[in-house]
């Protein structure tokens, strides 16, 4: 598995529970989202490419 790590803007629980979704899309995806420090670290068999290419919607 590849890991990446990612800053992220978020403010909210509403934007990590925004993240988990997105990445709960593509399966075959482990992740931690700190809130505090803007951070979403992934394990993924994804490229980074696909993993920031995947649609929120």
């Amino acid at each position: 598995m590849l890991k990446h790590k990612l800053s992220v803007d978020m403010t909210c629980e509403g934007c990590t529970n925004a993240v988990r979704r997105v990445l709960k899309k593509l399966g075959g995806v482990q992740f931690d989202i700190d809130l505090p420090e803007n951070k979403v670290c992934i394990n993924s068999e994804h490229s980074m490419d696909t993993l920031l290419e995947t649609p929120g919607k």
